[in-house]
């Protein structure tokens, strides 16, 4: 595929994926109140869904979003719904430092599935693709080489954007070492986690 069509495309992604939204302010909420590890499943789902709408503006499904609004309308609700559960563990949580490292193998199925169904709720991210492919690429012609180098840009973009964002939030969490300090920030990023499930849930 052309360098520059690529080049524009991964521009174009990357902006788009840095611009802050209820996705970033879940994941940022997670990082906050657990630290990065527990929040790279999260960041897996987010990279997955992405990966399965670019695959479906790829083939030329244009019309899924219109033809299976109820499935999206379904799966956005239950991702709002489990971001409220998040929110609620977060603010009811004991300020305990072996608290806030736990959260291990056994919440990473669940929070891979937060991420991809907060994306996969969101008929924009569809949109998005939509709306660049046909400027950059013809899509009619697009080759499995073209679609594998598309699906790396997203990949590493996207795994990019989401990371620093999260580390950000995982190292600002530091700085909250005492128990006070650390119940206040559990709140917090339940209250976060809950504004982005509200504004997932009404978008």
């Amino acid at each position: 595929m052309d360098w520059s069509a690529l080049l524009t495309f991964t521009l174009a992604f990357a902006l788009a994926a840095a611009s802050p939204g209820p996705g970033i302010a879940a994941l940022v909420a997670r990082a906050l109140g657990s630290g990065l590890r527990p929040a790279l499943p999260m960041i897996a789902g987010f990279v997955t869904g992405d990966i399965i709408y670019l695959a479906s503006a790829a083939i030329g499904l244009a019309m899924i979003a219109a033809k299976f609004a109820a499935v999206f309308a379904l799966i956005r609700y239950a991702g709002a719904a489990y971001l409220l559960y998040l929110a609620y563990r977060m603010w009811t949580a004991t300020p305990q430092v072996a608290d806030v490292k736990a959260e291990t193998a056994a919440s990473v199925g669940r929070m891979y599935l937060a991420g991809l169904s907060v994306t996969l709720g969101n008929p924009k991210v569809m949109v998005f693709y939509l709306a660049l492919l046909p400027t950059i690429i013809n899509l009619e012609n697009i080759s499995a080489a073209g679609f594998a180098e598309l699906s790396a840009i997203v990949l590493v973009a996207l795994s990019a954007v989401l990371t620093a964002y999260a580390a950000l939030a995982a190292r600002a969490r530091l700085l909250f070492a005492d128990a006070t300090a650390r119940r206040r920030l559990n709140r917090a990023s339940g209250a976060i986690m809950a504004g982005a499930a509200v504004v997932i849930a009404v978008k």
